[in-house]
């Protein structure tokens, strides 16, 4: 199995997000590469799809693992 070259995102275009929150996980999404797409919306609640290549996807995880992550005291 070829091993994969990831790119993190940086610091700045990474935001500090809530994992609880939709909207934020959508961006990062987005700023991991992702296709996020609107399929549908009924009432208030929306459907939406999030795609990408697998190197997307790393890249996604590693930023929210990254903005999820608790600064230990010193």
């Amino acid at each position: 199995m070829p091993s994969v070259q990831m790119n993190p995102l940086t610091t700045a275009s990474r935001p500090n997000i809530p994992a609880d929150d939709a909207e934020s996980l959508l961006t990062l999404a987005r700023s991991a590469g992702m296709l996020v797409t609107l399929d549908g919306q009924i009432g208030r609640e929306k459907y939406q799809s999030v795609s990408g290549s697998l190197v997307a996807f790393q890249r996604f995880a590693t930023a929210l693992r990254e903005a999820l992550s608790v600064p230990r005291p010193h």
